[in-house]
């Protein structure tokens, strides 16, 4: 039994209140977090409560929504944010449940959970998980302020957490804490699986396919699907190895994306798949040949990066930001500023042309996605509740 074992052996079971101001209804970053660590915390014996805003799944025990959304966007992400939080669902909440630990998502509104945070007993543990690198100055003055005011507030805090380096230096910054780096979780197990699978049936299929360059992503400037697919079009006049673009997600982009797509006459090789369902993820990314996630920016970690590199037969692409280079350390040779069409192009051929130089990529990919595993995240997560 190793270290982390013996700890989570020996941890007794907690009550633990997630605290996110948004729905868990979409599955974004940040709900992705609090989904997979909350699953993996009561899967460990703990009590696991979710205090939302307006949430309407009913897949989930232990659901509290305590304030209505107001959609809008912050930092090229679509999210919700909570007004007319109740106070008095609040208190009766703390009445009701006696709170171990609260885990608040960060950067966080005094709306909701600020109001939380202001209503717990000092006998509960609350830390923190810092989400956010700025995408533009607004974000960057928006999340000063947010510090100036909760300031007090902060000081409550027992530790709180950054999903990675670039994250907790702007954490630092922006709300004066001294965060520590712990990544997101990702249950790596099912899209190794589902790789695995894929590389099993290798030999029963057809020779002389395209290889398949997949994005999967919400349709926005950040996330660099405009930039793949000027690539795509460069990359049709470098090789003469058969491809197809397969493009999963859906956003505001989809027009513009099918116009440039005519317009370039990459419409006989492209597929828009439009929204895709979390259950079908794994297999799709499996099946890529090449899965290109060419972000230009305001990623504090890349949770669809590590998902890329636990599934995919073959090799990941990923943006050269700040968060996606913390997760594909040891292979920087597979970043790419996607704002360099040329640069873009000539590294998609590469991996278009040599499927050997795939398959090495691949066994390297699967071995740094295991450093985000929600069993070895989630056990450090623990060691802070208790610290």
């Amino acid at each position: 039994m190793d270290k982390g074992e013996q700890m989570t052996k020996d941890t007794k079971p907690l009550t633990i209140g997630l605290v996110i101001d948004d729905s868990l209804d979409r599955p974004d970053g940040v709900q992705q977090h609090v989904l997979t660590l909350g699953r993996w915390l009561t899967g460990k014996g703990h009590t696991v409560h979710y205090l939302t805003s307006t949430t309407q799944r009913s897949d989930l025990p232990r659901i509290h929504s305590l304030a209505r959304n107001l959609p809008m966007t912050f930092n090229g992400n679509r999210l919700g944010i909570p007004i007319a939080a109740d106070r008095k669902a609040i208190a009766q909440l703390f009445r009701d449940v006696t709170f171990d630990v609260l885990h608040i998502n960060m950067p966080y509104s005094p709306l909701l959970a600020g109001k939380i945070i202001a209503a717990a007993p000092p006998s509960t543990t609350i830390v923190g998980t810092f989400h956010i690198m700025p995408w533009n100055t607004l974000t960057s003055v928006g999340t000063h302020l947010l510090g100036a005011i909760q300031r007090r507030q902060l000081g409550r805090f027992r530790q709180v957490i950054a999903v990675s380096t670039p994250a907790a230096e702007f954490a630092a910054k922006a709300l004066r804490v001294d965060p520590i780096v712990i990544g997101n979780p990702v249950r790596v197990l099912g899209f190794s699986q589902a790789r695995d699978a894929e590389l099993a049936l290798r030999d029963e299929q057809p020779e002389g396919q395209p290889v398949k360059i997949f994005f999967l992503g919400r349709l926005v400037e950040r996330k660099g699907i405009l930039e793949l697919l000027a690539a795509a079009a460069r990359l049709r006049e470098l090789t003469t190895t058969p491809f197809e673009l397969v493009v999963g997600g859906k956003g505001p982009l989809q027009d513009t994306c099918l116009r440039y797509v005519a317009e370039t006459n990459l419409d006989d090789i492209t597929t828009f798949l439009g929204y895709v369902a979390e259950d079908d993820k794994a297999e799709l990314l499996a099946a890529a040949d090449i899965v290109a996630l060419p972000s230009t920016g305001g990623e504090s970690f890349g949770i669809s990066v590590v998902e890329a590199l636990a599934a995919c037969r073959g090799a990941v692409i990923a943006g050269d930001n700040a968060g996606y280079r913390t997760v594909m350390e040891g292979l920087e040779n597979q970043l790419i500023d996607a704002t360099n069409t040329e640069a873009f192009a000539q590294l998609l051929q590469g991996f278009v042309e040599d499927p050997q130089r795939r398959d090495d990529a691949s066994a390297k990919q699967v071995e740094t996605a295991q450093r985000f595993d929600v069993d070895y995240i989630g056990r450090r997560v623990i060691e802070i509740y208790g610290s």
